[in-house]
């Protein structure tokens, strides 16, 4: 009994002496983190190809604000095996838990009861699911090298929780170390620092907090090149040269976000490129960004997505939005960050022609949108959080924080910047506490600029305020010329688009009239255009994208036997979901059915889930 009372005395004198961590509430967790935060978690895995499952045993070490509280974890579809706790006199003890039902989005409440034993640390045995959310496993013969088997996480918003038991919200930060058992043959990397230990195990160590959403695994057939001492590239041997040139400019992007916004604190900073079944373009995972091989377009001409993922190492790695209706934080800076990067390493007109054709596909998706969803501050209303993804966070963050910049001027708004990620960095923050440091910071600084009923319209109205920038490209001038030049008469052999780049053909295609204007298309003009530019074979995935959409909102399906093999190659989830919507709505669903059915044997489960419902 004295050695218990004397190990409660010595706990809550330590929450007199240790700052607590900002307690938000998160309605997308079950975890109490009011009552108990992670403040690191170590995890000892088994990667089961055979069995398509992760096995392991988690140890959270806990820092406990309420000594008569349970922990609860968040945990979905996991086998739970054995929990204990780490008993004052250094023995392991077993500890008592529950799971409770399913909910569709939250997943399972894992409640462990600690009684008075308030542990240290808490371990947890636990086997993840085959259809684990958060995972994707690829046969040999799915991958590029068709040698060795893949697997890879991705984990936001909320599928950490799918193959570990953890307090899976962003508003807890935590460090981590892990073990790794994989068969032989195959390379594995996780969101840390890597210390190969044997031809089967590697260990891991990331000695900043971080969010749950950035632990991130995969292990393949890999290799690596350098960019330079701190930077380079891992993908499977067939696509390593390529990627290596394509990226070649790493080392330039993070020289140029450090010169504006402060140091870059991750140690390293590299790239994996993944099989096409990757459902996005990337991923921030700290110091191992994950990349989709849909951007290698052999031009480099699609690398604003690299300078978007290193940006995250600044907005959303080091300042991060503490709930998910705040990801804006993450995201609008981030874009905006990417689109400083494309300025200073590729000059004004090409960020100027990427914030356009941005700005553009926001506009036309706003209409489809639920206009709880348009906000900033979004209101999410128990949705699962994956439902915050779309331009809102984006483009609308990103021309929030371009108006306050024209508003305040460069110099003034990039020392707030660069503050800002020093004031917040490795926190979470939420809409509410980044205005009060924007009223402090910026806007008493220099007062009657911006007034507080326009930061609350941006932050909290939904749509696009009606003060909002309206970004503009001289360089499509030239293709409105051409695209106009066309449309009277003029044969496509005679426009002058030899010189044309990537972001010139995208506002070409995302422009030409709808099936409803004044002046629509015919089928005749559309094949004539792919005959002349061959748009259906490009080697550009976005310029094909922007093709087979125009195609499809006229009903040319001249096009299938090249969508079919592109919805077939590629799984990148904005590339493909808005085909098959178009295609579930004509009279080639049965055909796309078909496509779908074959290709979602290697698409990843969000693409499936995504996609799924249009043919049920």
């Amino acid at each position: 009994m004295l050695i218990l009372f004397l190990r409660r005395f010595a706990l809550m004198l330590a929450l007199l002496l240790t700052p607590l961590a900002h307690a938000v509430t998160d309605s997308f967790s079950y975890a109490n983190t009011q009552d108990v935060q992670t403040q690191h978690i170590d995890l000892q895995l088994t990667l089961d190809f055979k069995q398509q499952q992760i096995r392991g045993v988690t140890t959270l070490t806990l820092h406990w604000s309420n000594l008569d509280a349970p922990l609860i974890l968040d945990s979905r579809d996991l086998t739970i095996t054995k929990v204990e706790g780490l008993a004052p006199q250094g023995r392991w003890q077993p500890l008592a838990f529950t799971l409770a039902a399913k909910d569709p989005v939250l997943g399972q409440k894992l409640t462990i009861a600690t009684g008075k034993l308030n542990p240290l640390q808490v371990r947890i045995s636990h086997a993840s699911a085959t259809n684990a959310s958060g995972l994707q496993w690829l046969t040999a013969a799915q991958t590029l090298g068709k040698k060795q088997p893949f697997l890879f996480s991705q984990n936001e918003a909320i599928h950490a929780r799918s193959w570990l038991p953890l307090q899976d919200t962003p508003a807890i930060r935590a460090s981590y170390s892990a073990t790794v058992t994989a068969p032989e043959g195959l390379t594995v990397l996780m969101s840390a620092d890597r210390h190969p230990v044997s031809d089967t195990v590697t260990r891991f160590e990331m000695p900043q907090a971080i969010p749950s959403y950035l632990i991130a695994i995969a292990a393949g057939h890999l290799t690596f090149a350098a960019f330079d001492a701190r930077s380079g590239v891992w993908a499977e041997p067939e696509q390593l040269s390529q990627a290596q040139y394509e990226f070649a400019d790493t080392p330039k992007m993070i020289s140029t976000v450090e010169q504006r916004y402060g140091r870059y604190r991750w140690g390293r900073y590299d790239l994996l490129i993944l099989p096409p079944s990757f459902p996005f373009g990337g991923m921030e995972n700290p110091k191992l960004s994950f990349i989709t091989p849909t951007v290698i377009a052999g031009d480099r001409s699609l690398v604003s997505v690299i300078a978007h993922e290193l940006a995250h190492s600044w907005s959303g790695n080091l300042v991060t939005n503490a709930s998910w209706q705040d990801l804006w934080l993450n995201e609008g800076f981030t874009s905006y960050v990417e689109n400083r990067v494309v300025e200073d390493l590729y000059g004004r007109e090409r960020a100027q022609m990427e914030l356009a054709i941005a700005y553009g596909e926001l506009q036309k998706e706003l209409p489809t949108l639920p206009k709880a969803l348009t906000a900033l501050h979004a209101d999410l209303n128990g949705s699962d959080p994956d439902t915050a993804f779309s331009g809102i966070p984006y483009t609308k963050g990103q021309l929030f924080l371009v108006f306050l910049e024209q508003k305040f001027g460069r110099k003034h708004f990039d020392t707030f910047v660069k503050q800002y990620f020093a004031h917040f960095a490795f926190g979470s923050i939420d809409t509410a506490s980044f205005e009060q440091y924007l009223q402090q910071h910026l806007l008493a600084l220099y007062p009657n600029v911006v007034s507080q009923q326009q930061i609350h319209t941006w932050l909290y109205e939904p749509g696009l305020p009606e003060f909002s920038p309206v970004p503009k490209s001289d360089a499509f001038k030239v293709v409105d010329a051409a695209r106009a030049a066309w449309l009277d008469g003029t044969p496509l052999a005679q426009l002058a688009t030899q010189q044309w780049n990537a972001q010139q053909w995208l506002h070409f295609l995302k422009q030409m009239p709808s099936p409803t204007s004044k002046q629509p298309l015919t089928n005749a003009q559309l094949q004539a255009l792919d005959k002349q530019f061959n748009f259906s074979n490009t080697g550009n995935d976005e310029i094909a994208f922007a093709w087979f959409s125009l195609a499809l909102d006229y009903d040319d399906f001249a096009v299938k036997p090249a969508l079919g093999q592109y919805l077939q190659r590629i799984g990148r989830l904005r590339l493909v979901l808005p085909l098959y919507e178009k295609l579930a709505k004509s009279s080639e669903k049965a055909w796309a059915a078909e496509v779908f059915a074959q290709a979602s044997k290697a698409y990843h489960p969000l693409t499936i889930n995504s996609i799924a419902p249009l043919f049920q």
